[in-house]
C-alpha cells in the first residue's frame, strides 16, 4: 500500500496545529513540518505528536517554504494541510482508495470555509448554509468552498509555484499528468479568525501579491489574485479595477476577470460600465447565479426594474432558493409597478431570514416608494427588534419615519431605546435635537435626563 506523508508549513500555531494532527493520525505514515520561526510552542507539540520538523527561515514566499518541507518527505504520495484546518473523517477510507489509482498523479480536494453569515463569498462563490456534522464547524453559519490540488505523488517534477496563492495543480497540468478529484474534504477555518488575525494575513498577502505581480507581470491569475486582495481586503475599488482590467487584458478568456471588473466598478458607481462587463464574464463562461444577480444590480441602479427583476428570476432559477436574491427581486419588481407581487416576495424572504438586515432594509424602501410611510416605520421598528446590533442610524431612520407620520411619542421612544444602546453616539444626539424642535416636551425632557445623566 503506498505510503502517505503529511506536509505542511505553520508559524506559531500551537493554539490549532495539536486538533490539526489529531484529524490525520489514522491517514498519514509520516509528518513533515517546516517551522518559519514560531515563538510559541509549536515545535514541541509537533514533536510530540511525531512530527519530523525542519527549522527554515520565512523568505516572502509561500510556494518556496512548500517546497523546502516537501523536499523531507520520504512517503509516495503528498498530504497538504494548514494548521487552521482539519481533516474529514471520510478521508481515512477515502485515501487509500486513491493513492492505489496507478494513472492519477494528483486530485483536487474540496476545501470548506466556514464563515460568519451567509452574505460571506470566497471570489465569486457564494456561501452555503452549514449542514456540518463535524462538532468544530458547527457553531457557524454557513461555507464556502473551493478546491485546490491538496494530495499528489511524490514526483521531482510536481512542486509548489507562485509566491501566494501558491499550487502544484499548474506543475501537474503542464507534466501532461492526470488530475482526478477527490472523495473527501478538509474543513478549513481560517475565514472565520478574529478581525486582528484577518487583518494581519490581508496585509501580508496584499504585500505579496504585489510581489507576485512583479515576479509574473505577464500572469493574469497573479493580477486578478492582487485584485481580490485590494477589492476585499483592503477597501480598494480604483486599484483593484486596474488589477483586474490588466488580467482582462492578459487573458480575455478569463471570465472570473471580467465578473471582478464588474464588480468594482458597481462600488464605484459606475453601473453602465460594471454591465457592460458581467455580460461579457457570462459570455466567457461565467454564466453563475453571482453574474445574473449582478446584472440585475446593474439594471436597478441604472433604473431598469423590469431588466433587474428578469435577471433576479434567473439568478433564482440557478440557486434554487436565496432570501436575498428573492428580496432584490421583489424590491424590483415593486418599482416595476408589480406592487402586491413585490411585497410577497420581500415578506417571503424575510420569513427565511428574519434576522438579515439588508432584507428589512428592502422592505423598508419598497414602503417608501410607495409613500406607505406608517408601514415603512413599523418595518424600521421591527428590523430594530430582529436584527442583533442594529446600528445607530437605524434608530434615527425609524424615528425619523414616525416622525413623518405624526407620532411624535413613537419617534421618541425609538430614539430612547437607541440612545440608551449607544449613549455618545452624536448622529443620535443630533437627530434628537432636530426632533425636539418639532416633538415638544417629551423630545426635551429626554435631552435634559441625558445631559444631567453625563
Amino acid at each position: 500500500m503506498p505510503r502517505v506523508a503529511l506536509c505542511m508549513i505553520v508559524k506559531d500555531a500551537a493554539a490549532t496545529l495539536e486538533v490539526c494532527l489529531e484529524s490525520v493520525r489514522e491517514v498519514v505514515d509520516e509528518i513533515v513540518i517546516a517551522d518559519t520561526g514560531s515563538t510559541d510552542s509549536t515545535i514541541a507539540l509537533a514533536r510530540k505528536r511525531g512530527a519530523r520538523v525542519v527549522e527554515i527561515p520565512w523568505e516572502n514566499d509561500f510556494a518556496a517554504a512548500r517546497n523546502r518541507a516537501l523536499a523531507e518527505v520520504q512517503a509516495d504520495w503528498v498530504l497538504v494541510l494548514d494548521a487552521d484546518e482539519i481533516l474529514d473523517a471520510s478521508a481515512s477510507t477515502a485515501i487509500p482508495r486513491l493513492t492505489a489509482a496507478k494513472d492519477v498523479a494528483g486530485y483536487q480536494v474540496t476545501i470548506r470555509n466556514y464563515v460568519h453569515t451567509l452574505e460571506d463569498r470566497l471570489w465569486d462563490q457564494p456561501a452555503t448554509p452549514n449542514d456540518s456534522t463535524l462538532a468544530a464547524a458547527k457553531v457557524f453559519p454557513a461555507y464556502v468552498e473551493h478546491e485546490n490540488v491538496r494530495l499528489f505523488r511524490r514526483d521531482s517534477r510536481i512542486y509548489f509555484v507562485g509566491r501566494v496563492h501558491e499550487t502544484v495543480g499548474g506543475r501537474i497540468e503542464k507534466c501532461g499528468l492526470r488530475l482526478g478529484r477527490a472523495t473527501f474534504l478538509i474543513h478549513h477555518f481560517g475565514l472565520a479568525d478574529d478581525p486582528e488575525t484577518r487583518a494581519r494575513k490581508n496585509r501580508l498577502y496584499h504585500d505579496l501579491g504585489k510581489k507576485k505581480v512583479a515576479d509574473v507581470p505577464l500572469d493574469a491569475q497573479a493580477h486578478l489574485e492582487l485584485g481580490l486582495v485590494e477589492l476585499d481586503n483592503m477597501g480598494n475599488a480604483e486599484e483593484a479595477l486596474k488589477c483586474f482590467q490588466k488580467a482582462c487584458q492578459l487573458n480575455p478568456r478569463l471570465g472570473v476577470s471580467w465578473f471582478f471588473a464588474g464588480v468594482a466598478q458597481m462600488r464605484l458607481g459606475k453601473f453602465a460600465d460594471a454591465l457592460a462587463n458581467f455580460e461579457a464574464a457570462e459570455r466567457k463562461g461565467r454564466a453563475t447565479a453571482a453574474t445574473a444577480e449582478m446584472i440585475g444590480d446593474a439594471h436597478y441602479n441604472l433604473g431598469e426594474f423590469p431588466d433587474a427583476a428578469r435577471c433576479y428570476e434567473k439568478a433564482l432559477k440557478l440557486v434554487r432558493e436565496s432570501a436575498r436574491i428573492e428580496s432584490k427581486l421583489g424590491l424590483a419588481a415593486v418599482r416595476a409597478g408589480k406592487t402586491e407581487e413585490g411585497l410577497r416576495r420581500i415578506l417571503r424572504s424575510l420569513a427565511q431570514e428574519p434576522a438579515l438586515g439588508e432584507l428589512h432594509d428592502r422592505l423598508i424602501l419598497a414602503l417608501v416608494w410607495l409613500d406607505r410611510i406608517d408601514e415603512a416605520a413599523h418595518a424600521a421598528e421591527t428590523k430594530l427588534r430582529m436584527v442583533k446590533g442594529a446600528p445607530a442610524t437605524d434608530f434615527v431612520r425609524a424615528a425619523s419615519l414616525w416622525s413623518k407620520t405624526g407620532n411624535w411619542s413613537r419617534a421618541v421612544a425609538v430614539m430612547h431605546v437607541g440612545l440608551r444602546l449607544y449613549r455618545d453616539d452624536a448622529v443620535l444626539k443630533r437627530a434628537l435635537e432636530e426632533l425636539s424642535a418639532n416633538a415638544g416636551s417629551k423630545a426635551e425632557e429626554l435631552l435634559k435626563a441625558l445631559s444631567s445623566s453625563n
